[in-house]
C-alpha cells in the first residue's frame, strides 16, 4: 500500500527543494564559498545562532533572515569572484516606519575560496 500518493509528492517537490536550498549558516562565508564553487554562481541560505535571533527579536520581524549570493563575474585567478551578497528579511519593525517592511541591504564583494580578496581584478 502506497502511503503517500504520487500526486500529493509532486505538489511537495518545489517545497522541499527550497527547503534543502536555504542552508542555515552562521555568517555568509560559506555561502560566499559556494556560490563560487556552483555551476549557476549561486548559493541560498538562512542565518542562524544568536546574532540573527537577536536582529529578528530586536526588529520583532517575522521571517528569519536570508542570505542570497550571486556571481557578478568570475575572475581569472581560480577560486575568485565578484559576488553579490543580499540579507533579506520580512516585517521588520523600523522606527518610525507606519508597517512593518521587507528589510533588504545589499553588498558587493571581490573574494577567493581562501577567504582573501583577489590578487589581480582580471
Amino acid at each position: 500500500m502506497n502511503r503517500y500518493p504520487l500526486p500529493s509528492l509532486l505538489l511537495a517537490l518545489p517545497a522541499l527543494a527550497t527547503a534543502q536550498q536555504r542552508l542555515p549558516v552562521p555568517d555568509a562565508r560559506p555561502l560566499l564559498v559556494a556560490a563560487i564553487d556552483a555551476p549557476d554562481g549561486r548559493a541560498h541560505g538562512v542565518l542562524a545562532g544568536p546574532p540573527a535571533d537577536a536582529i529578528t527579536g530586536r526588529f520583532r520581524a517575522t521571517s528569519p533572515i536570508h542570505i542570497d549570493v550571486s556571481t557578478l563575474r568570475r575572475y581569472a585567478q581560480p577560486g575568485c569572484s565578484r559576488l553579490n551578497v543580499r540579507f533579506w528579511q520580512d516585517g521588520v519593525h523600523l522606527p518610525g516606519a507606519a508597517a512593518p517592511r521587507r528589510q533588504t541591504v545589499d553588498f558587493g564583494i571581490d573574494y577567493c575560496r581562501d577567504g582573501l580578496p583577489p590578487r589581480s581584478r582580471s
